[in-house]
């Protein structure tokens, strides 16, 4: 019996421990929610149960009725030894019915499981208290500005990086993570750790965070990968604080059913609500910052500039991108023209589903004064490695702009590369941007050179780290900006609530600051310093654009004004509009909201 118990004792712990580590990071362990440390402290459990048997077996009488109650006590020593109230001495006394030549051996044993279980209760007290732990350290921040992630992920720990940075003493809470249970996310918490984030086991939903300073701030994001469960969420949050002052809720989601369910929040919620779509927020924090180099790019004579852009790729990021430039290529003394390719067959037609108007051949190509001025051409069922798709290209002699985004990295990168080559090839150089999801590809791609030392000059954009920070995601003073514009002709609360009006006046905002850099006449003008010329021409610029955006919004022209339909009577020219006024007070610049600064 000495024997046998020893093996099963040593074997049971073995195989356990070797078995748990093997599947601490697979698929199974984290839909069953395995914890590896539970199972080593049942590993050593069960080890120590089977240890003890045959000590109390030998000292009561035969019968089944003591090998019952043999069994019961082995389980009570074992508690007694994870407690650190069994003698070792006890063991040595019991030890003395062992065989002779195994008494070393199970000893040994035994002095090891001695070890392993008073750790593994000291493990068990520390996980708790660090929860203790975390839960107080939240709540001796209730003076602080506290930013709440649904989850700890790659994404949310790139964007409270950057917020940590910016912002010294604001407080990152990250909800659904555990210090104690990494489940192979340890790189993830060791980054939470660095930026001194509290981490709690809980859902974000149920953490009371009513235990904060009514006058400080609370940013949650709902930034998990499954957008239904972020929109949960959200729902349960604006329920639960919908009349809490100083409180903002970021909703990262692409899907037009929660832009519907956000709009119809009730008018009594107190909660700023932004829906995050990244690839639109990369796309305008790009344009905002840099768009003014498109222009000093283009190429033409006569008095008129031509914005060549080439878009390769129509999935998320460059539909997105097709849609921003048309709006905000308009611009006096310029013309933009957009030449698309996508390998699907019926891109043009997906895409001309979304905006009919912006690609009716009434429009598209046609420049007439007071209208929109574009060309796009999509160029379906074209692969790019492929030599029908270089034929195209060769016939785009004026390109002044490249755009990739074929939706994996590989591709991207070899893509850019060889239209570098074959543009260099035709005798032009234009901006070439491609995106990199690899937040460490970009970094060892940054001034890529060939094997002569001549720079690619590719631009790297849309990785993680950039597109997950404070400035894309964030914006705030482009936000002052359009929300000033805003305020002209409608609340304030209508600009937060309903995403039309937001969307709307932030592309408003970055084209006001392109017209800047473009030197258009008044343009850095107040209103009572231009002339009425002026006030015509800004008024005139401002609705070209706004008939633009509209239009890749899926708007079309159209009486009366019917929103459900996507139906409005002022997409027509400058000189039909009705209410010329009213466009014209958006086109001017507007004095920024005076919002109280929030101390950091």
């Amino acid at each position: 019996m000495w024997v046998i118990c020893f093996f099963i004792s040593f074997e049971t712990w073995l195989l356990l421990s070797a078995f748990s580590f093997s599947i601490n990071n697979s698929k199974i362990a984290v839909k069953y929610n395995f914890k590896l440390f539970n199972a080593l402290v049942f590993s050593v459990v069960i080890a120590s149960i089977v240890m003890f048997y045959p000590m109390n077996r030998e000292a009561l009488a035969p019968g089944f009725g003591n090998s019952v109650l043999a069994f019961f006590l082995s389980a009570f020593n074992t508690v007694q030894l994870f407690v650190v109230r069994y003698s070792f001495s006890a063991i040595q006394e019991g030890i003395s019915f062992c065989p002779p030549q195994w008494e070393t051996a199970y000893l040994i044993w035994a002095a090891s499981l001695f070890v392993m279980a008073p750790v593994a209760t000291f493990g068990f007290v520390l996980s708790f208290f660090h929860g203790v732990s975390s839960y107080l350290k939240y709540l001796g921040s209730f003076f602080k500005p506290v930013y709440a992630f649904s989850e700890l992920n790659e994404k949310s720990l790139c964007l409270a990086r950057d917020i940590r940075t910016n912002h010294h003493r604001a407080v990152i809470v990250f909800a659904n993570a555990d210090y104690h249970n990494d489940n192979g996310n340890s790189e993830l918490l060791n980054g939470a750790r660095i930026i001194r984030a509290i981490c709690l086991k809980k859902d974000i939903s149920v953490i009371n965070f009513e235990l904060h300073s009514k006058k400080k701030p609370i940013r949650f994001f709902m930034i998990s990968d499954d957008e239904d469960e972020n929109l949960v969420r959200s729902v349960k949050l604006i329920e639960k604080y919908k009349a809490r002052a100083h409180t903002d809720l970021y909703l990262f989601s692409r899907k037009t059913d929660s832009e519907i369910m956000m709009s119809s929040v009730g008018d009594d919620n107190q909660i700023k609500i932004r829906r995050i779509n990244e690839v639109r927020s990369m796309v305008y924090n790009m344009l905002n910052d840099e768009g003014s180099r498109l222009f000093r790019n283009a190429v033409g004579k006569d008095g008129t500039k031509t914005i060549s852009a080439l878009i390769v790729g129509m999935g998320a990021h460059g539909t997105e991108m097709l849609k921003a430039l048309s709006w905000f290529g308009q611009m006096d003394g310029y013309f933009i023209k957009i030449n698309a390719f996508d390998k699907d067959p019926m891109a043009e037609q997906n895409f001309s589903a979304q905006a009919p108007e912006l690609m009716s051949e009434k429009y598209n190509g046609v420049k007439r004064d007071g209208e929109s001025q574009y060309s796009i051409d999509i160029h379906s069922g074209m692969d790019v490695d492929t030599k029908p798709f270089f034929d195209v290209i060769k016939h785009i002699t004026d390109a002044t702009y490249v755009f990739v985004a074929l939706g994996s990295d590989e591709r991207n990168i070899r893509t850019a590369v060889a239209l570098r080559t074959y543009l260099e090839r035709m005798g032009i150089s234009p901006i070439i941007q491609s995106v990199v999801y690899d937040s460490q590809k970009k970094k060892m791609l940054k001034d890529v050179k060939n094997y002569k030392d001549q720079p690619y000059c590719i631009e790297w954009i849309g990785d993680i780290e950039s597109s997950y920070s404070e400035n894309v995601i964030m914006p705030s003073q482009l936000e002052k900006k359009a929300l000033a514009i805003h305020l002209k002709h409608g609340k304030e609360e209508n600009f937060w609530k309903y995403e039309y009006n937001y969307r709307s006046s932030m592309t408003s905002a970055i084209h006001m600051e392109a017209r800047k850099a473009c030197g258009i006449q008044g343009a850095d003008k107040q209103e009572n310093e231009l002339t009425e010329a002026e006030k015509t021409a800004l008024g005139c610029l401002e609705h070209r654009r706004w008939n633009a955006y509209m239009r890749t919004e899926g708007y079309c022209y159209g009486e009366p004004r019917n929103d459900l339909g996507k139906v409005h009577p002022d997409l027509c020219t400058y000189w039909d509009r009705k209410d010329k006024k009213k466009i014209i007070s958006y086109a001017i610049q507007a004095n920024e909201t005076n919002e109280e600064k929030e101390e950091f």
